[in-house]
Order: structure tokens, then sequence, then C-alpha cells
């Protein structure tokens, strides 16, 4: 079968597509014939040695995926071959078949694509726990999104209004800023505008926002917690801009506000009934047509360097697909 690998910490154009043995279900695995992987942002960081998972040499990326199951090992109930499922296995599925703990398994319901769930696990999965478990998001609450275009800006934007917030999407271009209005975004912050604390103030009539979903980080984290209303919280949720920014903690007590981890992959990891909840409730909302899980381009696997560099170049709007 084929796979694309990373033998060494490089740009994107250093993986190689090889061909490698079929894998084997073990105790409590199935082995899932994949029809597509998504990426995401981190998948830039993998593959040059800047994540904090640094996989064994050849691995490879790509951390979500859809398709049929192919084998089941032994002890694995609940799942029968053939099962459309989706899952997250953290790296390692852009390949034609991986083998998995079943349990990190969901089925995916009919009316929801290979495509929509190949892309729901990380994002929508990490979104979702961060508005409902750690950031306690309510509905009439107004929530602003950081990087509102992006895979998780996006998916924060549709989930916020599905909670019933008020979303003000932000983002670095006015083209971005349409398609996140497009995805439920009440109002949209230019970053090119102006002053984002300031921004941010206008928009809610100077009382502030209740919640920052920030997937950013860099020098946008500080005036955005500087924007939050009395009891308001920050959500850590990454730092695409590659800085990890460091606040002043006197503005915590001032606004009696909290600064909140979102660490989705431990959270999966530490209580995973509630991520099957969570996943329940994101694959209802995509049967009902109510989650987009827009997709912004899907790619062969032999031009992952070209999907990994959409991403990488801050181009996508959506999900970035492998088509296996």
């Amino acid at each position: 079968m084929k796979a694309a690998l990373c033998h060494a910490y490089g740009p994107p154009d250093s993986l190689t597509i090889e061909n490698v043995a079929e894998p084997v279900a073990g105790p409590g695995e199935a082995v899932v014939a994949i029809s597509f992987a998504a990426l995401n942002f981190f998948d830039t960081l993998i593959i040059a040695g800047r994540y904090q998972v640094k996989p064994a040499f050849p691995f490879s990326p790509a951390g979500e995926f859809c398709g049929r199951i192919a084998a089941l090992g032994e002890g694995v109930t609940g799942f029968a071959v053939g099962d459309r499922v989706c899952g997250y296995s953290g790296y390692g599925a852009a390949r034609e078949k991986i083998a998995i703990t079943a349990s990190g398994l969901t089925k995916v319901p009919d009316g929801v694509s290979d495509e929509t769930a190949a892309g729901l696990t990380i994002a929508y999965g990490t979104t979702i726990h961060a508005l409902r478990q750690r950031g306690r998001l309510a509905p009439g609450e107004t929530m602003a999104v950081l990087g509102a275009s992006g895979g998780t800006g996006l998916a924060a934007v549709e989930i916020g209004a599905l909670m019933g917030a008020k979303v003000i999407a932000c983002a670095s271009s006015a083209e971005k800023l349409d398609f996140a209005r497009k995805a439920g975004a009440h109002e949209t912050f230019d970053y090119a505008a102006g002053d984002l604390r300031e921004g941010l103030k206008q928009l809610t009539g100077g009382r502030g926002v209740d919640v920052v979903y920030d997937a950013v980080g860099g020098s946008n984290s500080e005036p955005a917690l500087r924007s939050l209303a009395w009891k308001g919280r920050l959500l850590v949720i990454g730092f695409a801009a590659g800085e990890i920014p460091k606040i002043p903690l006197n503005l915590t007590l001032l606004k009696g506000c909290d600064i909140v981890g979102v660490f989705w992959g431990d959270f999966v990891r530490r209580e995973p009934e509630m991520q099957r909840e969570n996943m329940a409730q994101l694959l209802d909302w995509a049967a009902a047509g109510r989650l987009s899980a827009s997709v912004h381009k899907t790619y062969p696997l032999d031009r992952i360097a070209d999907a990994i560099g959409e991403i990488a170049g801050r181009r996508a709007q959506g999900k970035v697909l492998l088509r296996l």
C-alpha cells in the first residue's frame, strides 16, 4: 500500500511516497481503509520537528481520517468489517490503511459524507471541547474568534453560532472575513483596520467580549485579553503565529477573568466518554446540515507537499484533505 513518509525533519517537499507493508489489527485494534485524511496546521510543524509530539522515523503526517473498517483485532466489539468510521490518530493517516485502537473510532451516520467526516475530529473536536467544557460558552454571550478563516477558526465560528453566541470573526483580509460571515459570524474585524482591543470594544458597545477563542497566539493575544468583559475567558488553543505570548498576569486580576488552556489531545486520552459525546453531537449537527465542515481543497496523496504548503502559506479557508 502507498504511504507518505517523513524520513527526516524538513519542508513538505522532503516527504516521499512509498510502498509499505499492510497493517495488521492487533488486540483491541481495527484496520481502516482510509478514503480521506485531513491535514491541520500542526502537520506543518510535525514534519519540521517543531511540534511537541516527535514520532520515530519514518512516520506519516495527518492525524484524522474517514474510511471503512477492513479488519478487526481480537476483543473488538461494537464494530463490524465494512462500517464507515472516522477517527483521530495523532499522526500516521497519510496512507491507504491504518491500524488503530478501535475505541478511538466513531461510526459515521448516513447523510454525512466521507469528506465532511474526515475533517470533523480535530478542529471541530477541539472546538466543541473548548467551548463546552473549558469556556462554558452560554447562549447570548459574545465570542471573538482569532484567525477565523482557518480550519479551527471556522469550526469556532460555526459551533459558537450553533451554541447561541454572538460571534465576532477576526482575520487578516476582507476575503477571509466574508468567508467567516458565510459560516455564521455575526460581526467581523480586520486586523489591518486598527487596534484589536479598540475594535472589539466598539463592536460590543464598550462592554467587551465574554470569550476569546485564540488559536493564533502572537501579538494579538494580549489586546484580545484586554478586550474581555468582566469574568471573561481567553481560550488558549494554539500558536499558529509561531510566537508564544507573555501575558501580564495583573490583567486577570483587574478583569476577574480566566486564561484557560485547551489541550484537546490529552482530553481525548483522559476523558474518552465525554469525547465520544462531543463527537456524537458534531455528527448529529453535520447529518442535519447544521455544520458545513467546509473543504478548501482536496489533493491526491502524491501531492501532499502542495497540500501542506497550502496550510503553511495561510491560504486555506476550511479543511485541506488528502484523497486516498
